[in-house]
């Protein structure tokens, strides 16, 4: 089976209080759930608890089915391993991960000790990227145990993935118990949600004090969730790392040929199954799940759909209109989100730059100090895809009267600061969680040498701005330098080469040109 390179693999992998309480016991490594008892494993001041079932096995007559709750069990159930992940292919990473149908698990990570606390902790829920195709929740960079060491309850989950996660058959519809829908995948977070809601004061976590985020397509699920009436009052705080915030709108249900339907009628016809009957559903759901696993199936083939129950609209066109999640919200992106195109780019730097139309000439004199043509292809696109983006939905969700905040990560270690040219798409998520060790970290996919004193200033910050909003709503300060609101200077935090620092007015040369820039031409696919 072929691979990719390292850095396009690890692309795609990436790519969408209670204060009067008495005080709480210290949490023992066993621990009482709706379902069940479970028992967790130490890892110094702090206690991990893997591969929690949080929904019944989605097979059989439940593939293709909203997520159901996870049965009971008796007994101690043993969560010192994760469990596994979602079906899907195996060609963009160095090794398949464990994987099964059966996979709707979640990890919780809190501290040991927690009898000093006089209230429940907040609770940060993680929903990983990999172009809703792969990745998992059991991914080391996702370890939660830093966040638990700053008292935080950090919880990461796993969602069904590619044509199992996102599939709009006619015949299935016709079965929906509540409304038609083929986001089985959002409807997947969304129960992970109710289980966080249900379950996480066992772990001393605030189920009043939930805060969503993701990166990739698990940002793009993060801003899917604030505008679905699924979700609403499940969360009430959200971060959204390099979503893509301004995309063309997500594939409708309904007739046409780029339609959820049309895509999953076309897999069907692929498979010799035809019509649109029970006999047809029937059909699809004798389908082995190793099917799934192939690389051509699913493959820009499985996105959410607006379907009036789990997305009513475009979560650009909601925003603008209010219709957003009334909660404090981060957003933000890496200077290198060209990453995921720099291929494409490089085999075509030209396009990157036609593709703009009437506004080619004046975009090219505003970057013109990127240096090569290659250089400013890439700088415009991850603008064009990602930056402007960013400071758009910002801009609308503080027009909405809510906190609001923007960051551009831009740091490379400086080992590798001659092998990238930026920061590239993901590679902020072992600093946000903190998860650099002296014996070395990955960063985009090359083996970095140990963790310098400046890297590990910028995982401290960077967690510790994550960790004061999901205490307060807010990102305050760390080490001094305060993270501003959106509004009304278009106020970025941005992560360079010393210390983050408040830049006003961000890139607004730029960026201003670009918001003109249809929405065709904003895909970071390239």
């Amino acid at each position: 089976m072929p691979k990719l390179s390292p850095v396009r693999r690890v692309a795609l992998l990436f790519a969408f209080g209670l204060g009067g309480a008495a005080a709480m016991p210290a949490l023992a490594q066993t621990v009482e759930i709706a379902q069940g008892a479970v028992r967790g494993e130490a890892q110094g001041d702090v206690t991990a608890y893997r591969g929690i079932p949080y929904g019944a096995p989605p097979v059989g007559a439940r593939r293709w089915s909203p997520p159901e709750p996870a049965p009971a069990w008796q007994g101690v159930r043993d969560a010192r391993r994760y469990g596994p992940a979602c079906i899907q292919p195996e060609m963009w990473q160095e090794r398949a991960p464990d994987q099964s149908e059966d996979c709707l698990n979640l990890n919780v990570w809190t501290p040991r000790k927690a009898g000093s606390r006089a209230a429940p902790m907040p609770v940060m829920v993680w929903i990983h990227g990999g172009g809703f195709v792969v990745g998992s929740n059991a991914m080391p960079v996702y370890d939660g145990a830093q966040f638990a060491r700053r008292d935080v309850v950090l919880v990461s989950i796993n969602y069904r993935l590619g044509l199992l996660g996102f599939f709009a058959h006619p015949a299935l519809l016709a079965q929906s118990p509540d409304a038609p829908t083929g986001n089985f995948g959002l409807l997947d977070t969304v129960a992970a949600l109710e289980w966080v809601k249900q379950n996480i004061a066992a772990f001393g976590g605030d189920p009043h004090n939930v805060t969503i985020f993701g990166e990739s397509a698990g940002a793009a699920m993060v801003n899917d969730l604030m505008v679905s009436p699924r979700a609403r009052g499940l969360f009430h705080k959200a971060i959204s790392q390099s979503g893509f915030n301004r995309n063309s709108a997500p594939p409708a249900l309904g007739d046409g040929p780029f339609t959820g339907e049309a895509t999953a009628m076309r897999f069907a016809a692929g498979q010799a199954i035809e019509g649109r009957d029970a006999t047809a559903a029937e059909a699809l759901r004798a389908l082995p799940a190793e099917l799934f696993a192939s690389p051509e199936v699913g493959l820009g083939m499985a996105l959410p759909m607006i379907d009036g129950y789990t997305l009513p609209e475009q979560p650009e066109e909601a925003f603008a209109a209010g219709h957003e999640a009334p909660v404090p919200f981060i957003t933000g992106s890496n200077s290198w989100e060209a990453s995921l195109m720099r291929e494409s780019i490089a085999q075509d730097p030209e396009r990157a730059l036609t593709s703009l139309g009437p506004l080619q000439s004046k975009v090219e004199a505003a970057y013109a100090r990127s240096g090569d043509r290659l250089a400013m292809a890439q700088d415009v696109r991850t603008d064009v895809t990602s930056t402007e983006p960013v400071r758009h939905l910002a801009r609308l969700h503080a027009a909405n009267g809510q906190p609001s905040y923007a960051y551009f990560f831009d740091y490379v270690p400086k080992a590798l600061r001659a092998q990238f040219p930026g920061a590239g798409h993901g590679s902020e998520i072992p600093f946000v969680f903190d998860n650099l060790t002296d014996e070395g970290f990955t960063f985009y996919g090359a083996p970095q040498p140990p963790a310098t004193a400046q890297d590990h200033a910028i995982a401290k910050a960077a967690i510790g701005y994550w960790v004061n909003f999901a205490r307060d709503g807010s990102p305050g300060a760390v080490d001094g330098v305060e993270w501003k609101p959106i509004t009304p200077e278009d106020a970025f935090l941005t992560f360079r080469d010393e210390e983050p620092e408040m830049q006003l007015h961000f890139r607004s040369d730029k960026l201003d040109l670009l918001e003109a820039v249809p929405a065709q031409t904003r895909s970071p696919i390239g």
